[in-house]
């Protein structure tokens, strides 16, 4: 044979290169605006800081069964997540990129999940979109800045109906039992909803299809023992170790809190208007091009090619029947969780698991629309070029109106907040005012430059027919404004973290000294991950630390508040945390005390004068006594 044969001609070599660019750019996109950040944003209170310090204890405790938070147990939440960042800390150190990296690495294959199953099912454009649209949607970044497990979630989900399509194509049983496997790790890592997230949308799917005649290649008895030795070892374990747990852990935590009936109640339920409108913000910019979308499936349905392409025994191609399917099962899947959430209680972040399916089919309609050169593309290009000029013109807005202002550094004293209102994830993006501005003018001026030009430049690319150029012009549009958001993130750090009052209180704490938290702990969570030391609670019951307190081992750390008078008296130092919306109770309460350090309406109180610390910027903390009224006259 010749050897000449064996070698790749030149115009080979240059459609693998041709075809690696793309996922370098893809790669380049992850790496910008999710690896980039995970290094110098703090641990945010609340949720962030409070999922961090129970793998750190974890860790510490060598307890993989029964998580803790504060010493108290805490069982409200299933492992994995936890498990993934403990073993980050093992090798990366406790520390902000070691919380997150996780988180990131679930958004990273989400997205190399999303250019296979993209590329099998419509072709190697959409797939490179489909991708893209994960690293670029809104939701997808806004809600991986925090420790939430929904971007592992939404990976194993995935996976689970990636590996239940391809194992009713090709019927080998490793697909089949990898799907198994993965549906064991989500419900390890959201509970039993993760169950039903992949049984109702596969079940919906297999009796639209008829597929479920096919009951015997699905491997159910093998398949299912293989589900319940991955997921049932840690509950009943857990339910071993921690009498109650059943009750808890399924009924409230799952049952009563789909109905609302949550104890203890702390979670919200958006407006049914609201919760449906803003996924166009969670998918944006991709879900202006909704059009595009409904216009593919209006039409599929009225020329029956919808049904028609679910059989092989009307088309030619499996490829066209793969593609079908695909379509039939994101939206089945799309549906169930938009729906399961519309009734439930719900934060704005619990649907992530439908945004991969939903940005999986609008990359399979934009690159369709764009090999026919539509219209429908082209005013969908001109609907996003309008809504982000008009962006850009309130961003220069503001940047001049506060051009004649100081900048601050912390600028949570120029932001009209209440933090106990801020019940919903998203809320802190209501409490910007115009001296804000002055604290943002660089990320507001890198996204208004973003948002002008590259929508604009899309736009002309399209008129110009060169669309795939059109499209990654808006993703990096869209990637410079999420760089803007991780700037304008770091500079609220003092307003949504703690971490600057812990190390004040760090600084001149001794081991002997006592640190307290008025009220729910969530206000000042970031405090215990970077103190690192137990935290005593007053009128602190609530919320995640309550049911932990029922056990007869929890520490000592609750008082209420003639404990803490008695403490504030005695003769040992207090340093009490105190959030902007206790603050005008505990100053009724305790006349007298030192401010021992303020940020952004947070403060530190003493029952001593602090003592000056080498180690202390004046800057970071003062030491003002506050004096009963009389002693002022």
């Amino acid at each position: 044979m010749n050897s000449t044969l064996l070698e790749p001609t030149a115009a080979q070599e240059r459609r693998t290169t041709r075809s690696r660019v793309p996922q370098a750019a893809l790669l380049i996109v992850f790496l910008v605006v999710y690896f980039g950040s995970l290094f110098s944003v703090p641990l945010l209170d609340d949720a962030d800081a409070t999922h961090a310090e129970a793998a750190r204890e974890m860790l510490v405790r060598g307890d993989y069964v029964t998580l803790h938070i504060n010493g108290v147990r805490y069982l409200e939440k299933a492992p994995l997540p936890y498990w993934l960042v403990a073993f980050s800390y093992r090798i990366f150190g406790v520390n902000e990129f070691a919380t997150h990296l996780p988180i990131a690495l679930g958004v990273l294959l989400l997205g190399v999940l999303a250019f296979a199953w993209g590329r099998r099912a419509f072709g190697d454009r959409a797939g490179t979109y489909a991708a893209l649209f994960v690293f670029t949607a809104a939701g997808v970044y806004l809600f991986t800045r925090i420790m939430i497990p929904e971007s592992i979630l939404s990976l194993l989900i995935a996976a689970s109906f990636y590996f239940f399509l391809t194992g009713l194509e090709d019927a080998r049983a490793w697909r089949w039992y990898a799907g198994y496997a993965c549906v064991a790790l989500a419900v390890l890592t959201k509970g039993l909803v993760a169950l039903v997230f992949v049984a109702v949308p596969a079940a919906g799917y297999l009796l639209i299809t008829g597929e479920w005649r096919r009951w015997r290649e699905f491997r159910l008895l093998s398949g299912i023992a293989l589900l319940f030795a991955i997921a049932a070892p840690w509950h009943i374990l857990a339910g071993i170790r921690n009498p109650r747990f059943f009750w808890f852990y399924f009924v409230n935590e799952h049952f009563l809190r789909f109905l609302g009936k949550r104890y203890p109640a702390d979670y919200n339920k958006l407006p049914a208007s609201l919760y449906w409108l803003l996924h166009l913000v969670w998918l944006f910019p991709w879900s202006l091009y909704l059009p595009t979308l409904i216009r593919n499936v209006r039409r599929d349905f009225r020329r029956g090619r919808f049904e028609k392409n679910l059989r092989y025994d009307n088309v030619a191609s499996r490829a066209t029947v793969f593609s079908a399917r695909t379509r039939l099962l994101c939206w089945i899947w799309a549906g169930v969780v938009l729906l399961f959430f519309a009734f439930s209680t719900n934060q704005e972040y619990y649907t992530f698991p439908a945004y991969f399916s939903l940005l999986l089919l609008l990359a399979d309609a934009v690159a369709e629309n764009e090999q026919r050169a539509s219209a429908w593309l082209s005013w969908c290009t001109v609907a996003v070029a309008l809504l982000t000029t008009a962006a850009s013109a309130a961003l220069i807005a503001g940047l001049w109106q506060s051009r004649h202002l100081p900048y601050v550094a912390d600028i949570g004293t120029v932001l009209s907040h209440n933090m106990a209102e801020d019940t919903l994830s998203m809320s802190h993006a209501l409490d910007l005012s115009a001296a804000s501005f002055a604290a943002l003018r660089l990320p507001a001026i890198l996204a208004a430059i973003a948002l002008a030009l590259a929508p604009v430049v899309s736009l002309v690319l399209r008129i110009r027919k060169k669309h795939y150029a059109a499209t990654w012009t808006v993703a990096a549009g869209i990637a410079v404004l999420l760089v803007a958001a991780h700037i304008a993130f770091i500079r609220f750090g003092t307003y949504l973290s703690s971490k600057s009052l812990a190390e004040d209180i760090a600084a001149q704490a001794r081991p002997t000294d006592r640190v307290m938290i008025y009220g729910d702990q969530a206000y000042g969570s970031s405090l215990l991950f970077y103190l690192r030391r137990p935290i005593e609670l007053v009128n602190g019951r609530t919320t995640s630390m309550w049911f932990g307190s029922t056990y007869p081992d929890a520490p000592k750390i609750y008082l209420d508040d003639a404990g803490l008078l008695q403490a504030w008296n005695g003769l040992g130092r207090v340093f009490l945390f105190v959030p902007a919306y206790e603050k005008s109770r505990v100053d009724a309460l305790l006349p007298n005390k030192y401010v021992f350090a303020e940020r952004s309406g947070k403060f530190v109180y003493t029952n001593q004068s602090p003592v000056a610390s080498e180690s202390s910027e004046p800057a970071r903390g003062t030491s003002q006594m506050i004096l009963p009224p009389a002693w002022n006259r």
